[in-house]
Order: structure tokens, then sequence, then C-alpha cells
């Protein structure tokens, strides 16, 4: 850093030597997982897959983060499919992966087997390049997948991730970037994954690592707070060689920067990327047209959230946040969550807020705000945070809210992983003599419910991705060819016109299904009768023998077992008769996309199960009843 005439700090803005900027883009990735859910369909990428591969990009991010999951879960695609391809349509470019460290695409540590299968697969059926990140950036969740990685012969690009707080620094970055680079990384990736980065201080990095270390450096930031755009300038020409950017239509809001607007900024400097602007124009069209589809999936933070600099939510934690209130019809408190996100945050040691981190503190602030006392409801991942399961943190936590959450239990030293017995075995036992591929048992590894629901209902031929609802210049919206309600449709009662969105449903019960509408922008849920879950016809019919789902009572007793949060039933671990302890675990919860072990308060025995593996909860319904 130079000194200015007065004798103040300034920036030396020198540039570094002009080179040849190389560009990735994220649209087929990061750019609709932030915009869209993640909801884009495989049939909206190929078609424009040739154009993409004609670029001539660095790399094109294609599959990782929430694609896996979203996959098997929402659109009923086998993503290994999209994979192969994606690889088949687009020969000629790199393809490129997120990949969570220990945690592969899920939202847990995995065995070491699991990560080693997973990335042989992966490198088998097209991917290129592997950009692995620890949510901790702590380097030993890391070691196994770039080991593996090198074993396959592929690209690593290890990552640390960007934050802010009073443990973090521009220097603190610098000595994870040696270490990666120790590690054996071939490129080294900045992840600021909430567009905290600011203009000048990516400058500033760039340069010290180019200082520091031999590997070529990649910037990855997302838009939220605006400065994205700005901060990738300044990286470049702080001596960036790679810069991820995403598809005009698929970018701004919480995505990235757009890839025309950068290439067009850098062209004729020494910087220029040497793409050429005219064949961007049919691949934007093309986004343009099939984001239309998506239209009910579009976050509610598309503009700028100069907001985040302060919060440092990033938008995707803010969507999870909004829709777990919006489910207890308390999004009134969002305010009073995004205060308290902060201050769960300090207590737990300064996370970078990421998957699945973001998910641990976004919860727990949650429960903090809902219970109307802090920490009285701790999640099992919280606990399991502070044990280390998920590593170390980067700052000191609270000792006393760790002494709360992990009672007797003694927190691991070492590699969180090194506990975990091999994951695979039961996966290949369990599909044992049925027809499925190896990448089906890494699958089932992974989601073990999510996965079985999708062979069953593959088997079946019943996979059926969600329903799109009609698109937003067709007018009101009526029935169509799957005669779904309407969803979105003004009504005026008595001159005055009220604006009508239905935005989610909950479980049938006695013949009504709770339907969650926006009345002017203002939350409501209202009881209707059925119409065939929302697709015309007549009632379904009562349940009747074994799969009779008895009626949820609410919770009166002490031996009452309901689940803190909104979520669904990943496994029951009691049987009717059984008898358990205090705090031992009867059920495991998935909300916010974590498994949560749901424990007994007292002891007793099971006198009543209401659920089953599948089925959704409520707050305010007794699960497992107790004696």
């Amino acid at each position: 850093m130079k000194k200015s005439g007065k004798g103040k700090p300034g920036i030396d803005v020198t540039p570094a030597p002009g080179k040849k900027l190389l560009i990735t883009d994220v649209a087929l990735r990061d750019g609709h997982q932030s915009l869209l859910a993640t909801r884009m369909r495989t049939e909206d990428m190929l078609p424009i897959a040739q154009k993409l591969d004609a670029i001539g990009y660095w790399s094109l991010e294609v599959w990782g983060g929430a694609t896996f999951d979203t996959c098997l879960r929402f659109l009923k695609e086998d993503p290994w499919e999209r994979l192969r391809a994606l690889r088949a349509a687009m020969p000629n470019t790199k393809l490129q992966m997120l990949l969570r460290g220990q945690n592969v695409v899920g939202y847990r540590h995995y065995a070491d087997d699991v990560v080693e299968r997973f990335i042989e697969r992966s490198s088998t059926n097209g991917i290129d390049v592997f950009r692995i990140f620890d949510a901790l950036n702590d380097i030993r969740n890391l070691e196994h997948a770039v080991r593996c990685v090198k074993d396959q012969g592929k690209h690593v690009e290890a990552s640390f991730c960007y934050t802010v707080s009073p443990v973090h620094t521009l220097d603190s970055f610098v000595d994870l970037a040696k270490r990666l680079e120790d590690l054996g990384t071939d490129t080294l990736c900045i992840k600021d994954m909430a567009g905290l980065l600011a203009p000048m201080d990516a400058y500033q990095l760039v340069r010290k690592l180019k200082a520091a270390v031999k590997a070529p450096i990649h910037l990855h930031s997302h838009y939220t707070s605006g400065m994205a755009s700005m901060s990738s300038l300044m990286a470049v020409l702080g001596g960036l060689d790679i810069l991820d950017t995403s598809m005009s239509p698929l970018a701004g809001g919480t995505s990235h920067p757009p890839t025309e607007t950068m290439v067009a900024a850098l062209r004729g400097t020494p910087y220029d990327t040497g793409l050429q602007l005219p064949r961007f124009i049919p691949i934007a069209e093309h986004f343009r047209t099939a984001r239309k589809k998506y239209h009910q999936f579009e976050s509610d933070f598309t503009g700028v959230d100069a907001e985040i600099l302060t919060s440092q939510i990033p938008g995707g934690m803010l969507s999870n946040l909004a829709a777990q209130l919006a489910e207890q019809s308390a999004l009134e408190k969002m305010r009073d969550v995004l205060e308290e996100v902060p201050r769960v945050r300090k207590d737990m040691g300064y996370p970078p807020l990421v998957t699945p981190s973001s998910q641990i503190v976004g919860s727990q602030a949650t429960l903090n705000v809902l219970t109307g006392e802090r920490y009285k409801v701790i999640t099992t991942e919280t606990k399991n945070y502070f044990l280390g399961y998920y590593g170390k943190p980067p700052g000191p936590v609270n000792k006393e809210v760790a002494a709360r959450a992990t009672g007797d239990e003694r927190p691991v030293k070492g590699r969180p992983a090194d506990r975990l017995e091999p994951e695979l075995p039961a996966a290949i036992t369990e599909l044992a003599g049925k027809s499925m591929s190896p990448e089906d048992v890494v699958s089932l590894a992974l989601f073990p419910a999510i996965a079985r629901e999708f062979f069953d209902q593959r088997e079946k031929g019943e996979l059926k991705p969600e329903p799109l609802a009609p698109a937003p210049e067709a007018g009101p919206k009526v029935a169509h060819e799957l005669h779904l309600a309407p969803i979105d449709f003004n009504v005026t009662v008595h001159g005055e016109t009220y604006h009508i969105q239905v935005s989610g449903s909950g479980r049938k019960e006695e013949g009504r299904k709770p339907y969650y509408i926006r009345i002017n922008d203002k939350l409501e849920e209202v009881q209707l009768e059925p119409i065939q879950e929302v697709l015309a016809g007549v009632p379904e019919a009562p349940e009747t023998g074994d799969k009779a789902k008895p009626k949820r009572p609410k919770p009166s007793k002490p031996g009452d077992i309901a689940s803190p949060m909104p979520g669904r039933v990943v496994k029951v671990l009691v049987a009717k008769g059984d008898k358990v302890k205090a705090d031992d675990p009867v059920l495991i919860i998935e909300a916010m996309k974590m498994e949560n072990r749901l424990p007994s308060p007292v002891a007793g025995t099971v006198a009543t199960l209401y659920v089953h593996e599948g089925d959704d909860v409520k707050p305010d319904e007794t699960l497992v009843q107790l004696e």
C-alpha cells in the first residue's frame, strides 16, 4: 500500500501486467440456484448447450451444490443422467462442479468411502474441475477430497470462503491460500458467497495472493450487495486470472455479475477476454425465455440488498428463513430473526454463512425467536457444531452456550471424518439384487430417504416433477393442461381489488387442507376442501387399513413429542411399545436442509406413533406419544 501526498493510506492502482482474463459461466448451476431455487430442468439446458460450448469459456459450472438434491427431490431427474447429457452436448469445454468437501453435495459430513466413490463417479461421468470448499475453512475437511480428485487426474480448485468478522483478515485468507497450495490445488478460488468483498479489498487481496502463491486465482462473488461487478473489475486490475460470471438473464440479484457486461467492460484492454459478444445474443434470449417458466420459484430478493453488508445473510439463506417463518404464520418475526442471526454467529465463533453453517445458524436463530428464549431448544446440528463434528470454528465460541448444547459430551479433537464408519456397504446391501447402477448406490448413501422415494417412483414409472405455473404474460392463472387451480389472480369485492397468490399448502386433515395465501402481500392461512391435491377431480377416499394415520393432537402432556419447526420425517427410530430414556432420539426430522434428531423429553414407553417416514410435520402436532 502506498502513501498519498498527505501521508494518508492510499491504493496503488498501477495495473498488474496485462493478460487475457479467463471466464467461467455459472448460469447452469449457481445462476439458477441463486435466482430460481435450483429449479431449472435439463430440458432447458440441452437446447443451448452447443452454443455455450462454442463460446470459449475456461469452464462451465454445471453441477454440484444444491443441484443434486433438487434433481432427486423436486425435479424427479437423475442428477447423473443430467451430467452425462451435458457432457455429451458440450465436449469442448471443461465442466466444473461445486463440492462441499467432506459434505460432498449434502448437509453433513460423509465417511471417506462416500467422498471417494462420489468423486470417482463424477469424474467418470464428465466432471473436469472440482471446486472444493469447507464451510468453516477447516483444511482437514478438504484433504481427502483433494487427494481423491488428484487420483482421478482431474483439476483441483480449492477454495476459501470469504467473510467479514473480528477474526477474519486479508492476511488470514492469504495464510489459508498458502496452506491450500501446499495441499496441491491447481487453481485457488476466493468464494465470496454473500457478496461481502469490497472493491478495494478485492484488489488488495488478489495482489497479496499473487505475491504469496503460484496457483492462478479465481474469483466467485455474488451480486447481492451490489458490489460484485466493481469488486470483479478491481480484482482483475490486481492480477486476477479467472472470473465467475452468469449469462445476463440469470445474473444480478443474489446471482453473479453478467457475463456479457464483464466481457464488454474489458474489451480492448490488456485484460480482454477474447470472447465475442454477438455469440452471446442467442444464448441470452434462450435463458430469458426459459426463466419465465420458473417464475413461481423466483426469489423475493431479486434486487440489490445492501442490508447484507450488516447482516451478512446470503440471499438463499434469507429465502429459507422466510419459508420457515411463513409455514408457521410468523413472517412478522423476520426482522427479529435477522437481528438474531449475527448474535448466534458470534456465539459460534463467526463461521462463514454458507451451506451448511448458514442452515445451522439460521435454524438456531429462528428457534431462538419463535420459542421466545435463546437456546431454549437447541438443534442437533447446533450441538454437533459445538462438538466439532463440522470442524474447528474460526474464532472462540460462547462457552456458556457450548456447554448448554453439548452437556456431558466432549468435543472431538482431530479430523471430524475420522469418527465416521464406512457408509457405502449399507447402501450396497440395501440395493443388492436390484437393477441399480453404481451411481444409484452413491445417491442412496448421500440422501437415503429422497433416493428411496426416487427409485420407487422410477420403478413404477411415476417420476413427475413439480408442475410449473402458467407464465405471467398469460394474465390471470387459470386451469391449464393439468387442470391446476389458479395460483395468482385479482378479486374485486365492493369495488376494492385484492391481489391473491396461493404460495403453498400443508398436510390435509379431516378432509380439509391448509393453503398459505398472500392477500396484497400479507400471508394468511385458510382451510379449503380438497380438490385432489389441487388437481381437478373427485376428493380422495379416506385412508383405511394399516396405512391410516390417526389425527395428530396438539401437544399437551410431558410425553407428547413435537418438532420445534416444520419439516419432514426422515426416519422413525422407535416402535410402539419401545421403552425410551430422556434425551433418547425418537425421530430424525429434516428442516431447512438439515437433519435433526428429535429427542424424548422424558423417560417412558411409546404409546402412539402419529407419523411415518416421509410425512410432513408442523410444530403444533404430537408426533410421538409416550406413557
